[in-house]
């Protein structure tokens, strides 16, 4: 079973301790190792312990501690002193070590990479969501594989073939694939928006949301922690200067990021881009950077001048994107250090900022409901003159069709309209603070049409590619008139997932839903059987 870990880097994969002590690496005894190895051997079936040890100058012959750990821990002192240099212990995973992670069914090369280790409680692999995407994971109970390399061999190809860090980018396209995702996207659009703004000691909180607690430096002793330091650690954060100064000196969230990209003066890696963002359309009459809704994101050397960042700007999928810059003007590792903060930053901003959904968000006001029904009944009226000069055969019919596919082509292109100036009302008329609007501006999750849905209308269900067909004599349900071609007969819902469905409504919905799943079903069989082939 997996979970998610921000807190992780997205090279790291949390492996459960009861795991680790059935999992093991085959490490031979040198002269740097030697009091490491002896000490996993008294600690036999405690981890981090050990499981064997192959005695090299014996002819192999093989030890199994748990063995002779059940006579008493104290009878593996020995074995530990007699240890010597070409032994080979099967030692437990320990942090840092190479493993193979996987998720099935394995569909391209990024099914499988290579993460390192990191021990932990509990009893699920817990890995950064940023590294779903290749996996195609989510955490509704998926299951997945780790496999430990047993040479230093393969431990080497795994890291520079398969490494997390050499596989941003899909060998497909070249696009990025491990990136911003959800609730990453959501906080980063929230804390990028141009109203936000923060006095110092707020400023200074959520800067350091991006770094782990040992890596910031000790201000008595002037150094850093010392695995800190190994790993290339993080350097002195320089506050960049205040965007306000009187009569309160204040932050902007953007200038968050700028710290995200280049934390100190010292640092080398200077972003420069330009890009559009999820919400921008083009005026003619402006420039792109002076656009309304602040949707033209500009970086000149790691500052941002303006501009969210959102789907386009830190998600996959695209080249123009933030952490795509990164990885192709500085490199993989500075790509991952940003990964990490950007991770870190957006969990820790939004446990403390909060961002729900409750029965409000989606509460349509009067004045929408009032619009919506105004739609609906022009709608309506337009089926019924359709309808009316079908019966009496003045429907001209439309290029390759009968009478009665045009007037089809054309309720259906008039019904499916009512959805859209659905959904464009509720983006109208709904808050800027609405949190299902927002995920569909920022791109993080769902669409205008999912909002419209549970505010304002379902609309026309689609089965077979048409309005829904008769399954009774001359009608879709008993509800309805015979031979009836009206909307509501022929599964047009006007009612929102929060008014309630009607019986007949909820029915047709059902109908196309269960159409879903099924394609999905067959389509995954029939393209696994056609790549088979």
């Amino acid at each position: 079973m997996i979970s998610p870990d921000p807190n992780l880097s997205i090279e790291e994969v949390a492996v459960p301790q009861r795991m680790a002590v059935n999992m093991t690496y085959p490490e031979r005894v040198t002269d740097h190792n030697i009091e490491k190895l002896k000490n996993c051997v008294r600690r036999g079936k405690k981890w981090p312990g050990a499981n064997y040890i192959t005695k090299t100058k014996q002819g192999g012959r093989r030890i199994a501690l748990e063995i002779i750990a059940r006579f008493g821990v104290e009878r593996l002192q020995p074995i530990a002193e007699e240890l010597e240099i070409g032994d080979i212990v099967d030692r437990h995973l320990e942090d840092g070590d190479i493993v193979l992670f996987n998720r099935q069914p394995s569909l391209h090369k990024l099914s499988i990479l290579s993460h390192r280790a990191k021990v932990r409680p509990w009893r699920t692999l817990r890995f950064n969501e940023c590294v779903c995407s290749p996996y195609n994971a989510d955490f509704d109970g998926d299951e997945m594989n780790i496999h430990v390399p047993q040479t230093e061999e393969a431990r080497t190809e795994a890291i520079s073939l398969m490494g997390v860090k050499y596989n941003i980018t899909t060998p497909k396209d070249g696009t990025p694939i491990i990136a911003a995702t959800q609730d990453f996207i959501t906080a980063a659009y929230l804390l990028s928006s141009k109203n936000r703004f923060y006095d110092r000691k707020s400023f200074v909180q959520i800067v350091g949301y991006m770094f782990n607690a040992d890596a910031v430096r000790d201000p008595v002793k002037k150094r850093y922690a010392k695995d800190v330091a190994d790993r290339g650690g993080y350097l002195d954060i320089d506050l960049p200067e205040p965007a306000i100064l009187k009569p309160e000196t204040m932050w902007t969230g953007k200038q968050v990021f700028n710290l995200l990209m280049r934390p100190n003066k010292k640092s080398r890696v200077l972003v420069n881009m330009d890009g559009a963002c999820k919400q921008y359309k083009p005026d003619p009459s402006l420039p792109p950077d002076l656009n309304e809704d602040d949707a033209w994101l500009v970086i000149r050397n790691s500052e941002v001048m303006c501009g969210v960042m959102d789907k386009n700007t830190m998600g996959d999928g695209k080249k123009d994107s933030v952490f795509y810059v990164i990885l192709r003007d500085f490199g993989p590792d500075c790509l991952v250090q940003s990964m990490n903060r950007m991770a870190k930053l957006s969990a820790r901003f939004l446990t403390n900022e909060g961002f729900s959904i409750g029965i409000n968000d989606v509460w349509p006001s009067a004045e929408l409901v009032k619009r919506k029904n105004a739609l609906v009944e022009e709608a309506y009226a337009k089926c019924d003159l359709l309808i009316k000069d079908f019966k009496e055969g003045r429907l001209k019919p439309d290029a390759g069709c009968d009478e009665s596919e045009t007037l089809e082509h054309k309720m259906s292109g008039i019904l499916s309209d009512v959805r859209q100036k659905g959904g464009a009302l509720c983006l109208e008329e709904l808050s800027m603070y609405n949190s299902p609007t927002t995920m569909a501006k920022c791109g993080s999750k769902g669409s205008n049409i999912n909002v419209s849905q549970m505010v304002a209308l379902v609309g026309q269900q689609i089965i077979g590619g048409s309005r829904v067909q008769n399954g009774f004599q001359d009608r879709s349900l008993p509800h309805f008139a015979k031979a009836s071609r009206q909307p509501p007969s022929k599964g047009f819902v006007r009612n929102s997932f929060f008014s309630g469905l009607t019986p007949y409504e909820f029915i047709f919905h059902a109908m196309s839903g269960r159409e879903g799943l099924v394609d999905t079903a067959v389509k995954t069989a029939e393209t696994g059987y056609m790549s088979r082939r």
